[in-house]
């Protein structure tokens, strides 16, 4: 599961402080204006049935994308949420691309 999710996970549980939720708010909505939502292009990438385990990964030249990333992972620690960063050249079967990310269904070595 992204990060993305875990947040907006938290904030549709009223787990969020204020601070939290308004870094969220318009960190998403930044986010939403400024790189292509996948499902907005292809409708089924993120589909459980067809595609289960689909993520979104950034590409690391990505750097605009990528610098605002260490605020959701705080608020991931802030509330005890383990992460890991992958790093892959390989990360999967690629269900979508673009100049910024790939969505991919992993790898079973790579994990989900």
């Amino acid at each position: 599961m992204g990060i993305f999710c875990l947040v907006n996970g938290l904030a549709q549980a009223g787990q969020l402080s204020e601070t939290q939720e308004r870094f969220r708010r318009t960190n998403n909505d930044w986010y939403n204006a400024n790189f292509t939502n996948p499902s907005t292009i292809d409708p089924s990438v993120y589909d459980h049935e067809l595609h289960p385990g689909a993520a979104a990964w950034f590409k690391a030249s990505a750097a605009h994308l990528l610098e605002r990333v260490a605020g959701y992972l705080a608020i991931l620690d802030a509330h005890g949420i383990g992460w890991i960063r992958l790093d892959s050249t390989n990360p999967g079967r690629i269900l979508y691309e673009d100049a910024d990310q790939v969505v991919v269904v992993a790898h079973p070595s790579i994990g989900q």
